[in-house]
C-alpha cells in the first residue's frame, strides 16, 4: 500500500523523517500499554467497557509497532544493514499492510461495541449485568479479532479485486452510520431525559441519585464520542487513500493526494497517541490508576 511505488505524477512524494515516525511510534506504543495494563491491573477497571477500551489499545499498538517496524526496517535497508530479497519482502511487506488493515478495522468495530455497551448502560441500566457480562464482552472480543484478522489477510491478499474493496468500504459506511446513529440518538434522549429528571420534586434523594448516575452515563458516552471524531479525523485520510488506489488508479490529481501518504501514515499513527491522552483527561479512575502505577514502588500494597 505504499505509494512510492504508483505515485508517477508531477508532485513529489512528501518524505517524513525517521525521527518523527519513530518517536511517535514508541511513544505511542507506551501510552497504549500503560492504559492496557491499568485495565488489567486495576480491579475496578475490569468491566464490559474498559475491556472494550483495552481491546481498542491493543489495536492501536499494533498500529504504530507494525508502522515503527515497517520505518526501521526500511532505514536499516537503505543504509545496506538489510539484504533486500524480493520473495521475502513481499511477504513481510504482506504481513506488515494485513497488521494495519487489521488495527483499522478492529480500532473501529471496538467503537462500534463500545457505542452499543454505552447505550444499553444508559437507556437499559437495570438490566445492564444480565445483558451486558463478562463472558459476553469476551466472546464479542473474540469475534472482532478473530474477524479482523480473516478480514485483513482478505483484503491484502484479493487487494486488486474490486468486489473485496467494495464489501470493505460498504462494511465502513454501514458501521460508521450504526455508530452516528447510536450516539446521536443517545444525547437526544439525554436532553430529554434531563428535562424530566428537571420537572421531578426536588425533595428526597433519589432525584440527587438519578443525576448523578446519569451524568456519570453522559461523560462516558461524551467520552467515546471525542475518541470517535479523533478516530475518524486521524484515520479518514488513510482509508481514502486506499479508495483512490481503487477508484483513480492513474489520474494525476489522485496521484497528486497519494503523494501525502506518509503524512497520512503520521496522522494515522497520531491516533494511536491521542486516544491515552483523551482516557487520562476524561477518565478518573485511569488517572488514579495511571498515578498509582507511575508513582507507587509498591504494587501489592498499591493495590
Amino acid at each position: 500500500m505504499n505509494a512510492s511505488s504508483l505515485n508517477q505524477s508531477d508532485c513529489p512524494e512528501v518524505q517524513v523523517p525517521f525521527p518523527l515516525f519513530f518517536t511517535i511510534g514508541v511513544v505511542s506504543l507506551a501510552e497504549n500499554f500503560l492504559v492496557a495494563l491499568a485495565v488489567i491491573w486495576n480491579r475496578n477497571l475490569h468491566s464490559p467497557m474498559y475491556s472494550f477500551i483495552c481491546s481498542l489499545a491493543a489495536f492501536n499498538t499494533i498500529a504504530s509497532l507494525t508502522k515503527t517496524w515497517e520505518n526501521l526496517m526500511i532505514q536499516l535497508a537503505e543504509g545496506g544493514h538489510l539484504q533486500k530479497r524480493d520473495l521475502s519482502m513481499t511477504k513481510l511487506d504482506d504481513v506488515i499492510d494485513s497488521l494495519l488493515c487489521m488495527s483499522f478495522i478492529g480500532s473501529f468495530f471496538s467503537f462500534m461495541a463500545i457505542a452499543v455497551d454505552r447505550y444499553i448502560t444508559i437507556f437499559y441500566a437495570l438490566r445492564y449485568h444480565n445483558i451486558m457480562t463478562m463472558w459476553r464482552a469476551r466472546v464479542i472480543l473474540g469475534v472482532i479479532w478473530a474477524m479482523c484478522g480473516a478480514l485483513a489477510v482478505l483484503m491484502v491478499k484479493f487487494f486488486t479485486s474490486n468486489f473485496i474493496m467494495i464489501c470493505f468500504i460498504s462494511v465502513f459506511v454501514i458501521s460508521f452510520t450504526i455508530i452516528c446513529i447510536l450516539y446521536v440518538y443517545m444525547l437526544m434522549r439525554a436532553r430529554i431525559h434531563a428535562r424530566k429528571i428537571a420537572a421531578l420534586p426536588s425533595s428526597g434523594g433519589g432525584r440527587c441519585r438519578r443525576q448523578l448516575w446519569w451524568r456519570k452515563s453522559m461523560r462516558g458516552a461524551l467520552t467515546l464520542t471525542i475518541l470517535f471524531g479523533a478516530f475518524v479525523v486521524c484515520w479518514a485520510p488513510f482509508f481514502f487513500h486506499l479508495i483512490i488506489i481503487m477508484v483513480c488508479p492513474m489520474n494525476p490529481y489522485c496521484e497528486c493526494y497519494r503523494s501525502l501518504f506518509q503524512l497520512h501514515v503520521v496522522l494515522m499513527m497520531s491516533h494511536a497517541l491521542i486516544d491515552p491522552a483523551i482516557y487520562a483527561f476524561r477518565s478518573a479512575e485511569l488517572r488514579h490508576s495511571f498515578r498509582k502505577m507511575l508513582l507507587c514502588s509498591d504494587w501489592n500494597q498499591c493495590s
